[in-house]
């Protein structure tokens, strides 16, 4: 019990890290040229975390969590805060990227949650 709420927890601060961090990883440029590298994060991420939490806690609420933070994460990024601060613009190449984060994101966390409540419960050693 202990060490399946530990996954659970472990997993889900992991989304979270990780979808702060392709956030920051939105405007890279190496020589002037947009790198997509947050859009790519984000499609691995949310499959291999929400296969991850499956795994090692057994629950679908649990393996849930991942690509809801993800998402809480995503969409707090891109509204602005009283000061004025945007992360997540929506002007130019950025604004497309951004577009592209967030619709990648959200598109692979949905075809990973899919898989994990469209699989029987208990695996093939449980009798059907």
């Amino acid at each position: 019990m202990i060490r399946r709420l530990g996954a659970a927890l472990l997993v889900t601060v992991l989304a979270a890290w990780l979808a702060l961090v392709e956030v920051f990883w939105l405007p890279l440029r190496v020589f002037g040229v947009p790198v997509p590298v947050s859009v790519a994060a984000a499609v691995v991420g949310n499959l291999l975390l929400v296969g991850l939490a499956a795994r090692l806690t057994g629950s679908r609420l649990a393996a849930v969590l991942p690509a809801v933070v993800w998402l809480v994460v995503a969409v707090g990024a891109s509204l602005p805060r009283p000061e004025g601060d945007l992360l997540l613009t929506g002007g130019g190449v950025l604004g497309f990227l951004s577009l592209a984060y967030l619709l990648s994101g959200v598109v692979a966390a949905a075809f990973a949650v899919g898989k994990v409540l469209a699989a029987p419960r208990g695996g093939a050693d449980r009798p059907s």
